[in-house]
């Protein structure tokens, strides 16, 4: 029997009432939905968007994870303008083809372009390709690992703008006038008492043009290079060039030619990657470029050109130089367009081994294909992970074998692979793009630049420590 106390309880908490059954499961159907809801979408606040930002910027540094970095500083010379400004402020005449005065401005970042979409205008830019060492020498100037002391360096870098001064000199007949500044320049280098310390193996410069344009041999043909890296002091300093020699260029470290994004912040970085992640990409694969005549990788070239226009499945953009020749390569935007939209791009050796359009199609997203092991697999050891087939395809085409029906080859790749290799080309979008000159460090992203000095730092060290 109960007691007067229970019986003037509600009916509906005894405990015999249906409606208290129901009541509890509900209760408990209410705390498991709103604790899926808190741990499966958690509130978006800023705790939540840093760890968002940071989980995808670490990924930045998987590539050097097996590298062990040590603490370390770089000097920068003051150099006479002769080896620098001195050579930009005589931009009109800096190269035989175009006025470089546009592609100078700005610390080599070009003109400022204003119809690319998804990230703010502020970081885009006509970059010329060849004026990564203005670009370099920029960055270098804020940076935050700069020291003003040359006593508490580990780096020396010497900022001379050989690239700019080679490529003003290619038709000069006088080979004594176009080794001039090559020749002032070792002399400069054997003067300096930093020099002398370690013989010049802690220093290094930029150079924004390929080795093959400073190697000049007596033996060889006169292209119109110089022989600025075959001078005995220059091969004791490291040379940072965007494509190096990989049989004799033991001095040599290949850099990512510059595209068109200058991020300052990684706000920026991770708005742009979020963009190529999400692009729709119809094109199964794309070419942009020239034919080459002369060249053995012309006949690449032209079987490229032949296969992509033969497919449905491809996009070709044709690149067309000369008086009056509407030349869609010369817009960024219809470079990147076309890239952005293609899951594959294919990279056929242009001039020399490497070309720009390798890094155009990495910002873009798209799957990288070569066609010579030398256009990035033995050039960018520093920036892009050591299993190719990670972020890239290969295809043999070292001896002018390109025949092979390139859309069966990717057709065949599995979609999941292809998507773990597309995430991995974004992924990798930071450490190939140079930061604006004036970017905030705010240390969240590494850029061509971070990466290099670094990896450069640990070379150097490794260098003396065998003295």
């Amino acid at each position: 029997m109960l007691s007067k106390k229970q019986t003037q309880l509600p009916i509906f908490i005894t405990s015999n009432s249906p409606f208290k059954s129901s009541l509890f499961f509900i209760i408990i159907f209410l705390t498991a939905w709103f604790l899926l809801l808190f741990f499966w979408l958690p509130p978006t606040n800023p705790i939540h968007i840093n760890l968002h930002r940071a989980y995808h910027l670490i990924s930045n540094h998987i590539i050097n994870s097996h590298m062990h970095r040590q603490p370390f500083l770089v000097y920068i010379y003051d150099m006479p303008s002769e080896f620098n400004l001195g050579l930009v402020k005589n931009c009109h005449h800096l190269n035989m083809h175009r006025d470089m005065c546009p592609h100078v401005a700005n610390h080599g970042l070009g003109q400022p372009l204003q119809h690319v979409n998804a990230v703010g205008p502020a970081c885009w830019f006509a970059t010329n390709q060849f004026t990564a060492a203005m670009i370099f020498h920029a960055r270098l100037e804020n940076h935050p690992l700069r020291t003003w002391d040359p006593s508490r360096a580990t780096l020396f870098y010497v900022p001379f703008y050989g690239g700019l001064h080679a490529s003003s000199k290619f038709r000069e007949t006088n080979l004594t006038a176009r080794d001039e500044l090559a020749v002032r320049f070792s002399e400069f280098l054997e003067s300096q008492p930093w020099w002398q310390r370690n013989n010049g193996k802690d220093h290094f410069v930029v150079l924004g043009r390929t080795a093959w344009d400073f190697m000049r041999t007596k033996s060889g043909p006169d292209y119109g290079a110089s022989t600025l890296l075959n001078l005995p002091r220059v091969q004791n300093l490291s040379v940072l060039a965007i494509e190096r020699n990989p049989w004799t260029g033991t001095n040599q470290h290949g850099i990512p030619y510059p595209s068109y994004f200058h991020p300052c912040t990684s706000s920026q970085v991770l708005t742009w990657q979020h963009s190529m992640r999400l692009s729709k990409r119809p094109h199964l694969f794309s070419f942009v470029g020239a034919p080459r005549k002369g060249l053995q990788r012309a006949a690449i070239r032209d079987e490229l050109i032949k296969q992509c226009g033969e497919s449905i499945r491809c996009k070709l953009l044709t690149c067309r130089y000369g008086s009056g020749a509407s030349n869609k390569c010369s817009s960024p935007s219809e470079i990147l367009g076309v890239m952005s939209k293609s899951q594959f791009c294919l990279q056929a050796p242009g001039d020399s081994f490497t070309r720009r359009s390798t890094f155009d199609s990495v910002l873009a997203g798209c799957i990288p294909v070569f066609f010579s092991r030398h256009t990035a697999y033995t050039q960018y050891m520093w920036y892009l992970p050591q299993d190719a087939e990670e972020y890239s395809v290969y295809i043999n085409g070292e001896n002018g074998n390109a025949t092979r029906r390139i859309e069966d080859e990717l057709m065949n790749i599995p979609t999941d692979r292809v998507e773990r290799m597309r995430n991995k080309v974004i992924d990798l979008i930071p450490r190939v793009t140079y930061k604006h000159p004036n970017a905030s460090d705010d240390g969240e992203f590494e850029d061509a630049v971070d990466v290099a000095v670094a990896a450069l730092a640990n070379h150097v060290q490794s260098l003396l420590s065998k003295d």
